[in-house]
C-alpha cells in the first residue's frame, strides 16, 4: 500500500516550501516540505507536516515558533539542499533572522515567508502535523512559485 500511496501523492502537484526554526542555541534548522495547507483565515493559521525524527521539528518544538519560506521557481537548488540532510545547508544559502518570532528567512530563495507560533501539534504515523498561528507575512518578490509533482520541479506557467 505504501508504494501505491506514494504514487498517488506524486501525481498531486503542489508548491514547495522550506520550514525553518532556531534551536535553543539559536542554530538554524530547516527542511523542504510540500505538505502545507491553510487552515483558517481568522485567526490566520496554517499547517505543515514534519517527519517525527527531524531536528527541525525538535527546534520548532523547543522554540515554539517557525517560518514557512515559499520557494520561487529559481530555487530548485535550495529545495534539494534542504531535503538532502546536508548539515551545512545554512552556509550555502543567504538567510536572515527575523525580528519577530519565527525561523530563518531564506532571502534569495523565497518569494514569501510566514512567521508562525506553534498553536498545537498532532502526531500521526511517521509525521507530526504542526498548526501555526501566522504572526507576520513577508512578500519578497512577485516571482513565480516553485512547484513539485510527478517527481519533478516546475514553475507556474506565465499567463499572457
Amino acid at each position: 500500500m505504501s508504494t501505491q500511496f506514494r504514487s498517488l501523492m506524486a501525481a498531486y502537484p503542489t508548491g514547495v516550501a522550506v520550514v525553518t526554526a532556531f534551536d535553543r542555541d539559536l542554530r538554524p534548522w530547516g527542511m523542504t516540505v510540500s505538505s502545507l495547507s491553510s487552515v483558517s483565515l481568522d485567526p490566520p493559521t496554517l499547517l505543515v507536516c514534519l517527519r517525527d525524527s527531524s531536528p527541525t521539528l525538535d527546534a520548532l518544538t523547543h522554540n515554539g515558533s517557525f517560518t514557512v519560506n515559499l520557494l520561487h521557481h529559481e530555487a530548485r537548488s535550495a529545495a534539494e539542499l534542504f531535503s538532502s540532510g546536508d548539515p551545512d545547508r545554512f552556509r550555502q544559502v543567504t538567510w536572515e533572522h527575523p525580528e519577530s518570532v519565527g525561523g530563518p528567512h531564506l532571502v534569495d530563495d523565497a518569494h514569501a515567508a510566514a512567521d508562525c507560533k506553534v498553536d498545537h501539534m498532532h502526531r500521526t504515523g511517521t509525521h507530526v502535523v504542526v498548526f501555526g498561528g501566522v504572526q507576520q507575512v513577508v512578500h519578497r518578490s512577485a516571482a513565480q512559485p516553485l512547484l513539485y509533482g510527478l517527481r519533478q520541479y516546475a514553475s507556474w506557467p506565465r499567463i499572457a
